[in-house]
Parts: structure tokens; C-alpha cells; sequence
């Protein structure tokens, strides 16, 4: 099954739902999951939506198989039981659950597709560009494909090998190239609490039928040129 969306930059949407699975969209600037903080939830609007649609009393049962930065928007899946959850989570360590991001990056990147490959190092607010052997340092590696150029940035796809804290705000940075409005890896631009980098495609099997699912939702920064 596929299923195309168009979010709007401010509210989340819903894209997908049935017992076992949630799939929502998340505007930039809110958190995946509530903190301390009074900063509005993807999870929170979720189950509020979940106890509204399904007239479910108490609060329901809804947990983020993955995570995105609070400046980041795009594609969420949420597990309904804990029976899909520990089924996602399983494909997610096999990495069978495949997720596409979209990005406008700063400048022009000189190659049309490459394979971005750099040991990082969680810091307390971002990623470190370290070298193999360094201590707590994790191999990261992306491939992207520029999708469009523009007179100062290029848009481009990228596909994830591995799921490291900020990689592709670290690895982009690191060949010169910040996300726009990401002033944290050294962009020109600020985006206060949105970058252009967002969680555009999603592919995984139904943790019960195992039909093959795939869902797209189109970025508020840029909706031209998708496939």
C-alpha cells in the first residue's frame, strides 16, 4: 500500500492508522515525544487524536518506533500494542524499516551522488566529527542524490546506512555543506527551531498482515520536484 501526503508546516498530520500502527507527520519545531518543557508533542497530538477517533477512555497506548530533532519535520511511525512495537523494533535493528529524507543543503555540492562515510561522537548538544579508533566514535554513513539545484543551495534525497544522533546535520557539515536554517553544524542561515531537512519517505512491514507499506509526505519547505 502506498500513501501520498501533504502536510502544512504548523500542525501535524495524521497519514495512516488502523489497530496496530499510527503513522503521523511532525511540523518542525515540535518534539517527537513530551518532555519537561511546555513544547507541543507529535506523541501528545497523536493520542489525544487516537482518543478522539476511536471514543478510547483513558490514555491510549502509543510509542515512537524512531525519533526526529525537534527542528526536523516529517514522517513518524508509532506502534498501537506492544505486540507491533516489539515486532517494529525488530525490523527496526534489522534494518528493515527504510526511511528517505529530503534536505536543502547550503552551497553547491560537487557531485551529483555520493556516499557519505565519517565517525561521529554524541556530544552533549550535537555531533563530533572524530576519526576511527577515537574513543565512543560510531561509523556514519549516507548516501545521497541531488534531487535539484538552486542559485545558492541544493536540494537532495538521502537514504540512511546507519541511524546515528544528528548524522545527516553532522555528516553534511563536515563536507561544508550545513543544512539551511541549522545554525548548530555552522549554517549562514537561521532557522530558529526548522531546518530543511525532513523524514520525506518511509517503507516497513505491517507488524501483524506484514503487508508491504510505504508512505510519502511532502516537505512545507519545498514541494517541487518530488518524485
Amino acid at each position: 500500500m502506498d500513501t501520498l501526503c501533504c502536510m502544512e508546516e504548523s500542525q501535524p498530520e495524521i497519514v495512516y492508522s488502523d489497530n496496530h500502527i499510527l503513522v503521523a507527520s511532525k511540523p518542525s519545531g515540535w518534539l517527537t515525544q513530551p518532555d519537561q518543557s511546555r513544547t507541543p508533542s507529535l506523541e501528545g497530538f497523536a493520542k489525544e487524536w487516537v482518543k478522539g477517533e476511536y471514543n478510547k477512555p483513558g490514555e491510549a497506548f502509543l510509542h515512537a518506533v524512531h525519533r526526529l530533532d525537534k527542528p526536523v519535520s516529517g514522517l513518524v511511525l508509532f506502534a498501537r500494542t506492544s505486540k507491533a512495537l516489539s515486532r517494529l523494533n525488530e525490523q527496526s535493528r534489522n534494518q528493515e524499516i527504510e526511511r528517505i529524507y529530503w534536505a536543502e543543503v547550503e552551497g553547491i555540492l560537487a557531485h551529483r551522488e555520493a556516499r557519505l562515510k565519517h565517525f561521529l561522537i554524541h556530544g552533549e548538544h550535537r555531533a563530533l566529527v572524530g576519526k576511527e579508533g577515537d574513543r565512543e566514535a560510531k561509523l556514519a554513513v549516507l548516501n545521497y542524490l541531488v534531487e535539484q539545484f538552486n542559485a545558492h543551495s541544493t536540494f537532495v534525497s538521502i537514504d540512511l546506512e546507519t541511524g546515528r544522533y544528528h548524522q545527516i546535520r553532522a555528516q553534511f557539515s563536515a563536507i561544508g555543506h550545513p543544512i539551511v536554517g541549522d545554525k548548530r553544524y555552522g549554517a549562514k542561515t537561521d532557522g530558529h527551531d526548522a531546518i530543511h531537512l525532513h523524514s520525506w519517505q518511509i517503507f516497513f512491514e505491517h507488524p501483524v498482515t506484514h503487508e508491504e507499506l510505504s508512505f510519502k509526505v511532502e516537505p512545507a519547505f519545498q514541494r517541487s520536484g518530488l518524485r
